[in-house]
């Protein structure tokens, strides 16, 4: 059986209750194998199965899927209500500002109560004042409580309803039954209060929401409506939706690129910095990748598309941050269990607290009123925020500085990790070999040898039309050394040896140490030189000359991969967060141990020649030590290679590596492989993915513990009779308010 996901908004939901619900709705339908709903983003993800044949009806789907949120008491949205343009600081402000002045004058005896003043409004003015906001402003809580109660649960509004409805009813009883022209004490005011402070804590709520979407917002805001394209015709806007591969399309200064693409023409500076989180731009010339999103700087240049639509890197960013919003943290597994027996329970202590009261010889009159408190600050609104907007705005902040968590279980497990494995080429190191020394051969007839620099101008002009990797590290360090190569005659590569061709009427051999034993070159010192640079990690190339009288050695070059600038540093920081530190390498013991020294790290930290298909039996090794103690272990890689280990390590961190060309195919797989994508090569973010990690989780523990000591305090001292129904709704309003902002604190990180 195949799996399909799908997304779907949710309107109307207000606690952690409103969730299990819906959950348990969607959950029933025929074929739906999970579903997780978020109250902080207002969606769900639900996963089908789908039959052998692979068919599905996708309209049918989404009818049946779209009737269940609605049988369910909510308004059923489109998936991509998140990505409308962000509103206005006070959008959705006018109930409660309606709410604030028909409660106002109902407050104000209160307040000259405490200086002696008798303000009391007549009941008539009470009623007036207090009942629209009860019955059109409350209308929400009615509505909602009701659908809770016909699916057989209970959530917030249901609280809110029967407790301010009591309220009211009390005070209209109180008032009719009172004598001709007795003034008694009503608590219309209470009522009203309630539900206007409930009003005021959902839409500061709503406020905060959109903030820890606007890493969503920010992210789609990057692709531009329009491209400029080259056509038969000359230039032509067209919409980006009509972007085709292969496309020419052109970019001029300060505008976004449309889609990814490869330098045609021209050279500019990048702005990538939405995207990897780099803060300066990236210098861009003919044969480079640009990316999505990203900005053009001071020239004019042509693109070849190369991909649009869901196949850019900007759409796998976006798909990527919206799993990692959607998703449920294990611990949020825990909270839903308590949630589902929440309301029923408080209920429960709503009717016990009434009663205790009347057989203790109160009026009905006072135990309803403490009756009602309990039900009022007992609502779990907190309770179902406490963990979504944390992860909301841990993963938008994180994603802002080029850290992507793929799903809420790897960044709860990523600051429990205590090992951490690194893959050596491409993820320490730059990934591209260079040419570390070029040592001329002394001549066998005692004639003066040849300068470096004009050995150096002799093989980069016999490679300079190779593709090869050593090829190119050559010609670069010509062109370092601002050397004019030449244009070679009659080259020919040989498989596996090297190359032959003539430069400046001279015939040139480029190639390993095989070819030259096989050729019978002389020996000499130049082949204990070769073989001191094998043993240090080197990769050893001879460049040769045939002449009449057989082919002589000239130079011996030695290729290496150099360390990612500021990875040493990176990797002391880690080591003071306590962290065990090891090196994967597929190289010889040399190379790798070589390497090891330059980075700082100890012998038994590297595991050299490990083939690909061991990389994962090595991760899973380090999990558990001799002495069977567990370790929770972090892989970090870059490479297609690399997909086995990601997936069986604890937490895996793919470096994207965008910016180096021909790497993006591995990448990609990396990426789907790990839990955490670290947007550029920079070994720096994967402390900093490690401390975002414990930052978030921890204010997932302090909100979880603000949500249940609200209640915990708040219900008994409620039921004592200390919590007035004024004073709960105003602390259930503000445990909501004070877990979205702590949870918004996140959103200052740095890494």
């Amino acid at each position: 059986m195949s799996e399909l996901s799908c997304d779907i908004g949710i309107g109307g939901m207000t606690c952690a209750s409103c969730v299990a619900r819906v959950e348990r709705a969607i959950g029933k339908l025929t074929d739906v194998k999970d579903v997780s709903v978020n109250l902080a983003t207002e969606s769900a993800r639900v996963t089908w199965k789908l039959p052998e044949s692979g068919e599905v009806n996708a309209q049918e789907q989404q009818a049946r899927l779209r009737r269940a949120v609605r049988d369910a008491g909510y308004e059923p949205l489109a998936a991509a209500h998140l990505e409308q343009a962000p509103v206005g600081a006070w959008s959705g402000f006018g109930p409660v500002a309606v709410g604030l002045l028909l409660s106002a004058p109902l407050v104000l005896p209160m307040l000259g109560d405490a200086f002696g003043k008798h303000w009391m409004l007549p009941a008539l003015w009470q009623f007036l004042l207090a009942t629209p906001v009860q019955f059109i402003l409350g209308a929400r809580f009615y509505k909602a409580g009701w659908h809770a109660l016909l699916a057989g649960s209970g959530n917030m509004d249901l609280l809110v309803a029967i407790g301010t409805s009591a309220g009211w009813l009390l005070s209209m009883w109180l008032w009719l039954m009172a004598p001709d022209g007795h003034m008694v004490h009503l608590y219309f005011e209470g009522s009203a209060v309630v539900i206007t402070l409930v009003l005021m804590g959902k839409w500061l709520e709503a406020r905060a929401k959109r903030q820890t979407t606007d890493a969503i917002r920010a992210l789609h805001a990057l692709r531009p409506e329009k491209a400029r394209v080259i056509t038969p015709d000359g230039e032509q806007e067209i919409p980006i939706d009509e972007l085709l591969v292969g496309d020419r399309m052109v970019v001029l200064p300060g505008e976004r690129f449309a889609a990814d693409g490869v330098l045609l023409e021209g050279q500019t500076q990048v702005d990538e910095a939405m995207l990897t989180g780099e803060p300066l731009p990236v210098h861009k010339s003919m044969g480079a990748r640009v990316t999505g999103g990203s900005i053009n700087g001071e020239g004019r240049v042509l693109v070849n598309v190369s991909a649009t639509g869901t196949a850019t890197v900007l759409a796998n960013i976006i798909r990527l941050v919206e799993d990692a919003q959607a998703a449920k943290a294990p611990i949020q597994r825990l909270v839903d269990q308590v949630s589902a027996v929440f309301v029923p329970v408080v209920l429960v202590l709503a009717l016990v607290t009434l009663l205790t009261w009347w057989f203790t010889g109160h009026s009905l009159e006072v135990s309803l009123i403490h009756s009602v408190a309990v039900l009022v600050i007992a609502c779990p609104c907190a309770l179902g925020l406490a963990t979504p907007a944390a992860i909301m705005a841990g993963t938008g902040v994180a994603a802002k500085h080029g850290i992507l968590i793929k799903d809420a279980q790897a960044l709860e497990i990523a600051h429990k990790v205590d090992t951490v494995a690194f893959d050596k080429t491409g993820t320490l190191t730059v990934g591209q070999p260079r040419l570390a020394s070029l040592t001329s051969v002394k001549p066998s007839d005692a004639s003066a040898p040849e300068s470096d620099a004009q050995l150096l101008l002799l093989a980069a002009s016999l490679q300079s039309g190779s593709e090869h990797p050593l090829a190119h590290a050559v010609v670069q360090e010509a062109k370092s050394q601002s050397l004019q190569c030449v244009v070679p005659d009659d080259v020919n590569a040989v498989p596996g040896f090297g190359s032959e061709g003539q430069v400046q009427g001279r015939t040139l051999l480029l190639g390993s140490l095989r070819w030259m034993d096989a050729l019978q070159v002389p020996a000499g010192a130049w082949q204990v030189q070769a073989a001191q640079m094998q043993s240090e990690g080197a990769t050893v190339s001879i460049l040769a000359e045939r002449t009449h009288a057989g082919v002589r050695p000239l130079a011996v070059l030695a290729f290496g991969d150099e360390p990612k600038p500021g990875v040493q540093a990176a990797l002391t920081l880690l080591r003071k967060r306590g962290l065990r530190l090891v090196m994967i390498s597929g190289d010889n013991k040399g190379a790798a141990h070589a390497m090891a020294r330059r980075l700082g790290l100890l012998p038994d930290e590297v595991f050299a020649e490990v083939l690909p298909g061991d990389k994962a039996a090595l991760v899973k090794s380090l999990q558990t030590n001799s002495q069977g103690t567990p370790h929770v272990v972090a892989f970090v890689g870059d490479g297609i290679n690399d997909a086995p280990a990601l997936a069986a390590a604890d937490v895996g961190l793919a470096m994207a590596n965008l910016n180096v060309d021909g790497r993006r195919g591995g990448t990609d797989v990396a990426m789907q492989a790990a839990g955490i994508t670290l947007m550029r090569g920079d070994v720096a973010l994967v402390a900093g993915a490690f401390d975002i990690s414990a930052r978030t989780v921890a204010k997932i523990r302090q909100n979880l513990f603000w949500a249940f000591a609200y209640n915990a305090a708040g219900i008994p001292l409620a039921a004592l009779g200390y919590l007035s129904p004024v004073v709960a709704g105003a602390a259930m309003a503000l445990s909501s308010v004070s877990v979205m902002s702590n949870a918004l604190l996140l959103k200052r990180w740095k890494p």
